[in-house]
């Protein structure tokens, strides 16, 4: 059981780690505002309504200053964008629910074909 924490551990670092080291990926984030993958990530991380709704405002606040770093073409305003968006997560969640949102975001929003959205 050590073994499979440790491997879940180490995986979840290297890709939070390619994440946050590919600034063109952000715009992942913008998918979290689309109400069914928002439903899919509160089920996901077993959300309560107020952590729900604390993210959601968080989520849409980062999206809005995500739209304006890209519109200026501002890396470093994209990620702090970003660093919102972790932070006031982490913040709102449990431990093991950010855990879950990181692993969200990295695994499940870049491969959207998961979701079905591509065909949307």
């Amino acid at each position: 059981m050590k073994k499979i924490l440790v491997s879940v551990m180490i995986l979840l670092s290297f890709t939070t780690m390619g994440f946050a080291s590919n600034p063109e990926d952000y715009s992942t984030l913008h998918k979290l505002n689309n109400k069914e993958v928002f439903t899919i990530l509160t089920g996901y991380i077993n959300a309560d309504e107020d952590q729900a709704s604390l993210l959601k405002n968080a989520i849409t606040v980062s999206d809005r200053e995500l739209y304006s770093a890209e519109k200026k073409q501002n890396a470093k305003l994209a990620t702090n964008a970003v660093y919102y968006n972790l932070y006031n997560a982490k913040c709102y969640l449990s431990e093991e629910q950010y855990k879950k949102y990181l692993v969200f975001i990295n695994y499940y929003l870049k491969n959207d074909n998961m979701l079905s959205l591509n065909s949307k």
